[in-house]
């Protein structure tokens, strides 16, 4: 990964308590597994900024490396990764991630 992504990907993580990397938009996911993780936040209730890795080859290639995570979607919480679509569901499924979020929000 060349310097210039690595902190183009530091700048977006680090400029949103709550941001998605994921295939397609907010408002319109172009896979299961990024939809079912932007229906989370949205029961959530909370905001959240997405970034689609579809229409950049360099962020969609480095964030798997950046995060040694394979697969997209990639969530990030006060500048950490939380994980993909299966983390998110069982986080959500246990409360883990209301509370997740909830801090998150609050500092």
């Amino acid at each position: 990964m060349t310097p210039e992504l690595k902190n183009r990907l530091d700048q977006l993580i680090n400029s949103h308590k709550i941001l998605v990397f994921m295939k397609g938009a907010k408002l319109m996911p172009q896979c299961g597994f990024s939809n079912n993780v932007v229906q989370i936040l949205n029961t959530l209730g909370v905001s959240y900024e997405t970034v689609d890795v579809l229409t950049d080859h360099d962020i969609r290639q480095g964030i798997k490396e950046y995060s040694n995570w394979p697969t997209i979607p990639q969530v990030y919480i006060n500048g950490e990764f939380v994980g993909g679509c299966d983390i998110m569901i069982e986080m959500y499924q246990n409360g883990e991630l209301q509370q997740m979020v909830e801090l998150a929000l609050a500092s």
